[in-house]
């Protein structure tokens, strides 16, 4: 018999990184205006920069760096030059990640198909020889040569881009620029394309600056709820305060975690913004977001001390039941279900639901930790590992088996990208079991 699967070692995880909140601008006609115009402009020096980035390719460094900054500072500012390259730097950095991880899928599904077009057409898999199984007929083994000559090219295709530090970015999203040529089928008109194209390129967005007033001096909200922004030096025409600043209409409330934000702007502590304009619900939005204080990670003995809450997670619920300090289970199971179909964001809603559910769960019983398993069937999704069998390959491919939502991005004046987790303290990690303490009981 073949070598049982040994489970790794249960591992806490860290709580989070930082913290994101989002609250609503009901902004005047004019207050629009300003804001799409100064948003429109920024969007120009960033899709510049980002293009700047991209023909440097893999020759930049700090020198380079501060040449684009002093270059974009005449005509914004320094702060602005500041938050734009360092915006276009994150997003040439994240479409690197996805080179990487695109390349390495490629080579994974060539491996498997060449492992796959090797044996005899109908031969069984052999585990312990280590041999996969062949395909069905002739007729699939030449349509999986086709396409291993497909994932061929575009992997030659994708390491010369890689070698040469060129990375394909659509600021506005690609999905958007495609819907250009589908508008009938989208039921846009050419107008309202054109509208949510603009919106999705504007850049309203600055770091926070710790020892600044109220912890940001490009957008600014005071206690009192007052907004204000930093014209650039190219629009401070449309001033309507000293040194150059536009005082929105609209008033700023934050619900979620308000005396959190309030006690760091109060103490001016860093805390960044982004303003965001919703074309099709016609909604201005304002994100602050700030970065917590590192908190030590408990020992493991100390987090299963008063218990832990154990979950199961399934295709469409998930399944809970509580454990004392020994393992053994105490009353009965619970389940929290939901709908993984529909769009990303249905599905996003769905699972921030049901962990918080689950938090509440958690708090309601008194337990400080909540284990996760940790399925990881990335391999075991593909069609390469399935083959036809479409039924367990949909079953398994819908799991949240590897991240549950991911928080927004957290800015600081420097920031590090946060990990991908739930905002509220409980996590799911690849690889082993998890074991993360609950520190909230919403979910942010």
């Amino acid at each position: 018999m073949g070598e049982l699967r040994k489970p790794a070692a249960p591992f806490v995880v860290s709580g989070p990184a930082g913290v994101s909140v989002r609250t609503r601008l009901r902004v005047s006609a004019a207050d629009a205006a300003v804001l799409t115009e100064v948003g429109s402009f920024l969007g120009s020096l960033a899709a510049g920069d980002l293009a700047g980035i991209s023909r440097q390719g893999r020759d930049r460094d700090a020198p380079s760096w501060a040449a684009r900054k002093r270059a974009l500072t005449g005509s914004s500012s320094a702060r602005w030059a500041g938050s734009v390259t360092k915006a276009t730097q994150d997003q040439w950095a994240l479409a690197r990640r996805g080179q990487a991880a695109e390349m390495a899928w490629l080579r994974g599904q060539i491996a498997r198909i060449e492992a796959r077009l090797s044996r005899p057409l109908g031969a069984k898999a052999d585990k312990r020889a280590g041999l996969v199984r062949g395909y069905a007929g002739r007729a699939e083994w030449h349509a999986k040569s086709r396409r291993l000559s497909a994932l061929q090219d575009r992997l030659a295709a994708l390491e010369g881009d890689w070698a040469a530090g060129r990375v394909r970015v659509v600021r506005g999203g690609k999905k958007l620029a495609r819907l250009r040529h589908h508008l009938d089928e989208a039921g846009l008109s050419r107008q309202a394309w054109q509208e949510r194209w603009q919106a999705a390129r504007m850049f309203l967005a600055a770091d926070g600056e710790s020892g600044k007033r109220c912890g940001n001096e490009t957008i600014r909200v005071t206690d009192t709820g007052q907004l204000s922004i930093r014209l650039p030096a190219a629009l401070t025409h449309m001033a309507n305060a000293p040194h150059g600043r536009y005082v929105l209409d609209a008033m700023t409330a934050f619900t979620h975690r308000s005396e959190e934000w309030r006690d760091r702007i109060v103490a001016d502590r860093a805390v960044a913004y982004r303003i965001h304009h919703d074309v099709p619900r016609g909604r201005w939005y304002l994100t602050a977001s700030w970065q917590r204080a590192v908190v030590p990670t408990l020992p493991l003995e100390a987090v299963l001390a008063r218990g832990v809450v154990a979950v199961d997670m399934n295709d469409d619920h998930l399944a809970v039941w509580r454990l004392d300090a020994h393992g053994n289970p105490v009353g009965r199971p619970r389940r929290f279900a939901y709908d993984l179909s529909g769009s990303a964001r249905h599905r996003d809603a769905q699972l921030r639901h049901a962990l918080t559910r689950l938090l509440h769960f958690t708090r309601r019983h008194g337990a400080a930790a909540i284990a996760v398993e940790d399925l990881d069937f990335t391999d075991g999704a593909g069609r390469e590992q399935f083959g036809r069998n479409k039924g367990f390959r949909r079953l398994v491919s819908p799991l949240p088996d590897r991240e549950v939502p991911s928080a927004p991005r957290l800015d600081g004046r420097r920031t590090e990208r946060g990990h991908r987790g739930c905002g509220s303290g409980a996590h799911v990690a690849v690889g082993r079991p998890v074991l993360a303490a609950a520190t909230d009981d919403r979910h942010s």
